[in-house]
């Protein structure tokens, strides 16, 4: 009887108004908090210390050498202060990342979770929403712990920096979904090499350890093209408490980013298993 009823469901959500979205992403999420029980935190907490490491001996380290920086907003602060809101946006990339593409890829491709999810009430959109949102999950716990170190050394200057663990998880929601539309078009395990082609030169090249005025203005048109120096600059006005009407732009550009990945997650995912 449940078989039929599940046949039954499929058949509604291919033709009906549920073709899509069931209204259930929860199920998704609960079922990823349930895997994680039995697997390796290792993995979480390296990702947690890595930005820390970072911040330790570039920030506290040569920072004693460079002395102070100037931001975009045209303010001094230590070097400290400078990087510490970049690889807070870092570690959200990183985070996200990490769960969208390749955790993502090894269901799609070889655990074919997706494929049995699918088969049930559930939609794509309900799949999709719900893997972003676990991996929202984990960008929320790089973000509270790192952000709890920079308020233990100082480098938070304003009380606008608590509004940057919001921002995190937006930064956060546009990589992973990004990042999952992109993953559900890969094939094998070399194609995951390119995710690090990309997020490398973003880490380096975002005004993430320098300010972006060092490069000709070419060269910085390009870079402001890139996801991560918005979500840098973004963070970096609130923890500094320089703010102004251009992170309304970085805003935007992180929602048309989300809405971007989740129409091509949504549409690839039914037509792998539902079409």
């Amino acid at each position: 009887m449940t078989a039929v009823t599940t046949r039954a469901d499929a058949a509604t959500r291919r033709g009906g108004v549920r073709a899509l979205w069931a209204g259930n992403p929860g199920a998704v999420v609960q079922r990823g908090l349930i895997a994680a029980r039995s697997s390796s935190w290792v993995v979480v907490v390296s990702g947690f210390f890595e930005p820390v490491f970072y911040l330790a001996s570039m920030g506290l380290g040569l920072g004693k050498l460079i002395g102070d920086v100037q931001t975009s907003g045209g303010v001094e602060v230590s070097y400290a202060a400078f990087i510490a809101p970049a690889l807070l946006a870092v570690s959200a990339m990183n985070g996200a990342i990490y769960d969208s593409t390749w955790n993502v890829f090894f269901k799609l491709t070889y655990g074919k979770l997706y494929e049995g999810m699918l088969a049930t009430s559930l939609g794509p959109l309900d799949v999709a929403l719900g893997e972003i949102l676990y991996a929202l999950l984990r960008g929320l716990l790089y973000a509270t712990g790192f952000m709890i170190i920079m308020q233990i050394l100082g480098l938070n200057l304003a009380w606008t920096a608590i509004l940057a663990i919001p921002a995190v998880l937006l930064i956060a929601f546009g990589f992973a979904s990004l990042g999952m539309a992109v993953t559900s078009y890969m094939k094998t395990f070399q194609h995951m090499d390119w995710i690090n082609i990309v997020l490398l030169p973003m880490f380096l090249f975002s005004a993430t350890l320098y300010p972006i005025t060092i490069y000709p203005d070419g060269v910085q048109a390009v870079i402001k093209a890139f996801p991560l120096w918005h979500g840098v600059e973004l963070i970096r006005g609130l923890t500094t408490g320089v703010l102004s009407p251009d992170m309304l732009w970085h805003v935007l550009y992180y929602v048309v980013m989300i809405a971007v990945g989740l129409v091509f997650t949504t549409r690839r995912l039914r037509a792998l298993f539902l079409d």
